[in-house]
């Protein structure tokens, strides 16, 4: 009896599902919870090209502001906490991530919630390993200074993409609340991009995808002004698609929003995203 349990068990775990876009249970587990292990289906690839790296605009903030720190033997933040405005000016000025609000004059940039994408690539970086901050200082830890000493980019990216995925958390910079919508299965949001994304298509052909393999996730949200579904929805995009596959230029993207028209952007998978990770299946 305990055999035919075990072996009832085994098949339910192998079997492909529909809803997993024909991943298994146990496929998809280990995309929650290991993503970063050998079994895992989605693999990066060990040794990547400057060529590439350099594409990857957040990536291109994070080892900025990691060489200002070297450069300045440290950074002192503000009371608040902060990066210093000279900091966000300089790390903003390469023009690697824009904001619309700052680059239509609505907004100066004065602190580091101005710049979603520099605040989490400061906080990325932070979560590395490769920055400590003592008495209100950013300095390099001993492995930051090892890296820095001969640099290894490569290294640098598995670091950052590793505390980007798995420790950041990507809530802290939007309205929608500190639970982990969309991280928690972004692995997934890859898989389903390598899968379907050779054709244009609307965040929303995703973000139904994602809720089929996870309906739970719409329980995070309450009726207000829209709908939970609605919601949900524009959390999904907000967090996979502007500000995950945009900043790390796995997307190339069609068109605008435009609310009024009812026109959406819609998205492409770029060369990147397959010189960073490999499917295996």
């Amino acid at each position: 009896m305990k055999e035919d349990l075990e072996a009832i068990k085994h098949l339910q775990n192998n079997t492909p599902i529909e809803a997993f876009e024909g991943l298994t249970p146990s496929e998809m587990h280990c995309l929650l919870y290991n993503v970063y292990d050998k079994e895992s289906s989605l693999q990066m690839v060990d040794t990547i090209d400057d060529a590439i790296l350099d594409q990857i605009p957040i990536f291109r903030i994070a080892e900025v502001f990691l060489h200002i720190i070297q450069r300045e033997n440290g950074i002192k933040l503000t009371l608040g906490g902060s990066l210093p405005v000279k900091v966000l000016t300089e790390l903003y000025n390469y023009g690697y991530i824009l904001e619309d609000f700052i680059e239509k004059g609505y907004v100066k940039l004065r602190r580091e919630q101005d710049c979603a994408a520099i605040l989490s690539a400061r906080l990325t970086v932070e979560l590395t390993g490769l920055v400590k901050r003592t008495n209100g200082k950013l300095t390099l830890t001993k492995a930051g200074i090892k890296l820095l000493n001969k640099y290894d980019r490569n290294k640098f990216f598995h670091l950052f993409m590793q505390a980007f995925t798995n420790k950041f958390a990507w809530s802290c910079n939007d309205g929608y609340g500190e639970d982990p919508v969309a991280q928690f299965g972004w692995a997934f949001s890859v898989i389903l991009l390598d899968k379907y994304g050779d054709k244009p298509q609307e965040a929303i052909f995703y973000s139904e995808k994602f809720l089929n393999a996870f309906p739970n996730s719409v329980l995070f949200f309450q009726p207000g002004l829209s709908t939970p579904e609605h919601f949900y929805a524009s959390c999904y995009e907000l967090r996979t698609f502007h500000r995950f596959f945009e900043w790390f230029g796995f997307v190339n993207v069609e068109g605008q929003h435009n609310l009024l028209t009812r026109e959406f952007k819609a998205y492409t998978k770029s060369e990147i995203i397959n010189k960073i990770f490999r499917i295996v299946q």
